[in-house]
């Protein structure tokens, strides 16, 4: 069997070879490039000559993490299926050891084996490993339907909001990055329900970035010419992505949100042919009127006994284990 080789870099220019490895938005190199200027990458590369994988990563909180930001809906490996790429993300978790006593990961999905795939590299490496669910993902698949059969399977009430409300906004949809709509919509979400955003810059380079290759989906609602919501999302592989959505409290009244979400997903679903409609992290109440599945997300803690560090976080784990046993029982 030919010899891996695990190598580290603090730059995420040596991920370009990883395309066609992306399964999201937030497996690409260009991605990984944005988060890189916030957080030193540390991208553990594995190589036996014929095939590679990567896991981008950083040090932080004590730690070896994801380099990830709030906005990604997953982290994962990037690395081919099967034996070969299993055989490579374990060498990396065995050489990992050398470089922390502990290595936390998340928020992994595990519909494509992810989870899994990662849980038993870093076991397989010696590491003790601890998971559970961290997240949740609302999807829609589509099946095939229309939108005018999605639309009719949905609740009377929202149905009958839609009917009664669509003619008081009118709907810009765009396809393209366009800097006035961008500025209505972060105007819209700073006086909005929503937390202040630590890095705003992020958002808009992505959305720059996915109006050029074409994916971008930008609609903004007005109201006595007044913008009142905004939603982002691209298209992609089959999937849509919400990313953003926001609209003004005091237009409430207007349910401006219903009619710019019904409209987004009548033309991914019409226009876009999309297979899937992704609704993100979180299990906000208001996700599950839109979306007809959940998807775990899961954080995979991995500790090394070997190492004293490791001792007070893994001394812990056994304590809340005894202590969750013992109020079962």
């Amino acid at each position: 069997m030919t010899a891996i080789a695990a190598s580290y870099h603090d730059r995420v220019n040596v991920l370009q070879g990883t395309n066609a490895l992306a399964a999201s938005p937030f497996d690409r190199p260009e991605w990984f490039a944005l988060l890189a200027e916030q957080s030193p990458p540390l991208v553990a590369l594995a190589s036996d000559g014929q095939h590679s994988a990567a896991l981008a990563l950083t040090r932080a909180n004590g730690r070896i993490e994801p380099l990830r930001h709030w906005y990604s809906f997953t982290w994962r490996q990037l690395a081919p299926e099967g034996p070969d790429g299993d055989r490579l993300l374990a060498a990396i978790a065995r050489d990992l050891r050398r470089q922390s006593h502990r290595v936390t990961l998340s928020p992994v999905p595990d519909e494509d084996g992810s989870a899994t795939r990662l849980e038993t590299a870093f076991r397989e490496a010696g590491w003790l490993v601890h998971r559970e669910q961290c997240d949740f993902n609302h999807v829609l698949p589509v099946n095939g339907r229309s939108f005018a059969e999605y639309w009719n399977s949905r609740d009377g009430r929202m149905r009958t909001t839609l009917k009664r409300k669509a003619k008081k906004v009118e709907v810009e949809l765009l396809t393209r990055f366009d800097p006035p709509a961008w500025a209505a919509y972060e105007e819209i979400y700073s006086h909005s329900w929503k937390p202040a955003e630590d890095t705003p810059d992020i958002l808009r380079r992505f959305a720059e970035a996915e109006g050029e290759a074409g994916r971008i989906r930008l609609a903004i609602a007005r109201h006595a010419g007044q913008p009142v919501a905004a939603q982002f999302w691209t298209v992609e592989n089959g999937t849509a992505y919400i990313h953003k959505l926001a609209h003004l409290e005091e237009m409430k009244h207007l349910s401006a949100g219903t009619t710019l979400s019904a409209a987004l997903f009548e033309h991914v679903i019409d226009i876009d042919k999309v297979e899937l409609v992704d609704f993100g992290t979180g299990n906000d109440r208001y996700k599950a009127d839109w979306m007809e599945q959940v998807r775990p997300r899961f954080l995979i803690d991995c500790l090394d006994p070997v190492q004293p560090k490791a001792l007070p976080a893994l001394s812990k784990r056994i304590l809340t284990r005894l202590a969750r046993k013992a109020s079962q029982s």
